[in-house]
This record gives C-alpha cells, structure tokens and sequence, in this order.
C-alpha cells in the first residue's frame, strides 16, 4: 500500500480581527493501511484532514507527503496520485450526461476524441452504470450519482481514493451499494465518515475532536472511544 505521511502538519484560519482559529492541530500520521477510517462530530477537523491529502487544503506549518511527494510542493503529482470524492456528488458532476462527465475526467489523459468515447464507456461498465450513458446527471438516483461521481475519480487511476462522507446524503440501500464499491477498490481508501458500521470495516480508524487526533487505532477501539466522546 502506499505511505502517507503527516510531519506535524497544522492548518489555522484568520479569524478577521480576531487572530486565527486552528481548524487541526499539529498531527504526525503515518498512514500504510489498505482501509483507514476518519470519524468525529461535524466540525471536529476530519475533512481537513481528509483535504490536506490531496492538498486541497495546504498545511499552515509542517508538512504532509504522498510516496514521498510534498502536497505543496508537488501538488500536479499529489493529486494524479490522491483522488478525492466529495459528500455531495453535485460538487464534482458538471457535465450534461453521464458518459460526457466521464470524458471530461478524461481529458487531459486520452486526446483522441473516440478512444475518450470509449475509454469513458468502459469505465461506466465497470462502475454498473453503462445503461446510464446517455442520462442526464440529473435523472439519477443519489446512490447512482455518487456511483457516478466515483468512476470520475477512478477514471484516472488515482493509488489512493480519499471519500469524504460520501454516503452522508444516501439512504440506506445506497449507503451499501456506495461502501460495497468503495471497500471493493483495489486503492487505498481514506473514508471520512459519520456511519460506524463503515467504519468498522476499516482496518485502522482515527477518531478527530476539537481539531485533535484523539484515538489512532482498531476499528473496535476508536469507535469505542469515539461513541464515548459523543455520550459524554
């Protein structure tokens, strides 16, 4: 699996007139697990953790690396390596139909107009989506659009597949049809999340509170320290 790294990598925002809030503390993360689970309340810092991956949010101090490459330093390679999958799909689906968004994920990587075409197609069938090619973006279901949103990212072949919260808006049914894809991926999966039972799956979870790594360890453990957090 790959290696990610976090060398105490912090992240503050200017508060206007009022200094700065810090959004994650210091952290020092060395992350080579296959399933690694994010979970905290709204607010605790764990999609700033999660977006400090692929360098959509740059660290404040210290450093965060992908395989040896620096998110700010190296960010055009960060992100070929680090594909990032947003709660709500509408963030990431601009295209009309769902063969064109596809293409347009493919873009930079296959210049030939009919090889896009075709390449795109393979990716929809292999993201159960094929019969949609046509549809618009809109006609889908919640669970299809984040399906959808998915193969945008798979699309480029990204090592590691970050998901924040992606089953956040999904019902049930969803949810399971999107955690199955998701923990059927040969990448390495980053999952942010608010449902344990996803999180239970993961081979190591990191609990955030207050901007803090509070508990790094198994899926049973976090979550254990987790729901006490919430119990408090």
């Amino acid at each position: 699996m790959p290696t990610i790294e976090l060398d105490e990598a912090s992240v503050r925002v200017p508060l206007p007139g009022r200094g700065e809030r810090e959004v994650l503390a210091p952290t020092t993360l060395t992350l080579t697990e296959r399933r690694i689970g994010v979970i905290g309340a709204n607010g605790s810092g764990k999609s700033t953790l999660a977006r400090l991956l692929n360098g959509l949010v740059r660290p404040t101090s210290g450093r965060v690396s992908v395989e040896g490459r620096d998110v700010v330093r190296e960010g055009a390679a960060v992100r070929r390596l680090v594909g990032f999958c947003f709660t709500d799909p509408a963030a990431q689906l601009v295209m009309p139909t769902c063969v064109e968004d596809i293409e347009l994920s493919l873009r930079r990587r296959v210049a030939d107009g009919t090889t896009r075409r075709a390449r795109a197609m393979e990716v929809l069938a292999a993201n159960g989506l094929a019969d949609h090619a046509h549809d618009s973006v809109h006609s889908l279901s919640g669970g299809q659009r984040q399906l959808l949103a998915l193969a945008g990212v798979l699309a480029l072949d990204p090592t590691v597949v970050v998901a924040d919260e992606p089953t956040t808006l999904l019902d049930r049914a969803n949810t399971r049809r999107v955690g199955d894809t998701l923990f059927g991926l040969d990448q390495q999966l980053v999952l942010v999340t608010h449902d344990l039972d996803l999180a239970a799956r993961c081979d190591r979870v990191l609990v955030v509170d207050a901007a803090r790594v509070v508990a790094d360890g198994s899926p049973s453990d976090s979550i254990a320290h987790y729901t006490g957090l919430v119990d408090r």
